[in-house]
């Protein structure tokens, strides 16, 4: 079994931190946020990754080659400007061997049971399960009918989001299309319309990197007792 990890991307909303490092070397605690990805797949036995690189993808390589693990780590220059599905789409040469592999962000983090994960997959048979968790909007959402009457309002609601974690069947490259493709924007929606689309639902620790308060945050919670995504310790 097989991880994919997409760490090309800008990081963009994170600058204070991403005009020199990539996102995934972003630090919680003393490592990485990519090392405490991994560490999490490693606590379920899977150790193989592929890591997809971009942006500054030298400096993510070297990093992880300093840090010991129990890791076989296939590193792909999947491009400096590629989208989501077509940094997946690069490396499908990688897992012509695998029906199925597992697929993460680099930059959230989980409690979630991968073996549960993968074997509610399997179980269903469908392209893509992804991990929906609980999600409590920081913001009020206004229900408006079309000649624009406020019919709710709902204070700061909990949603299910996608939360990052998911296991992909390989018929999935039927869907990527090129560089350009967008796995949450083209990928998701068609498969949403076939019925190939799983949410295996998650009610634990979930938490992602994309601002300076949520790095904060993080860091907080690794130096507290909180147990949280640190399944391993």
């Amino acid at each position: 079994m097989k991880v994919v990890i997409l760490a090309g991307g800008y990081g963009t909303r994170l600058a204070e931190e991403t005009k020199i490092k990539p996102k995934p070397l972003v630090r919680i605690g003393d490592k990485p946020i990519i090392w405490h990805i991994m560490k999490i797949y490693s606590y379920f036995g899977i150790n193989d990754f592929i890591i997809c690189l971009g942006y500054k993808g030298h400096l993510l390589k070297n990093e992880l080659n300093k840090i010991k693990g129990n890791w076989k780590i296939v590193y792909v220059n999947t491009g400096l400007k590629t989208m989501t599905g077509g940094r997946i789409r690069r490396i499908k040469k990688y897992l012509k061997n695998d029906n199925y592999f597992c697929l993460s962000y680099g930059d959230g983090l989980c409690d979630v049971n991968i073996k549960k994960l993968i074997n509610f997959h399997i179980k269903h048979k469908k392209t893509v399960t992804l991990t929906a968790v609980r999600y409590k909007n920081p913001k009020g959402v206004l229900n408006i009918s079309k000649n624009r009457k406020v019919t709710a309002i709902k204070e700061k609601p909990m949603e299910y989001i996608n939360g990052g974690f998911f296991v992909l069947s390989k018929n999935v490259f039927k869907y990527l299309k090129n560089d350009k493709t967008i796995f949450e924007q083209d990928c998701l929606p068609k498969l949403t319309k076939i019925n190939q689309l799983l949410a295996f639902k998650h009610h634990g620790f979930w938490g992602c990197m994309d601002t300076l308060r949520e790095k904060l945050e993080l860091n907080k919670i690794w130096k507290s007792k909180v147990k949280a995504w640190k399944v391993w310790l």
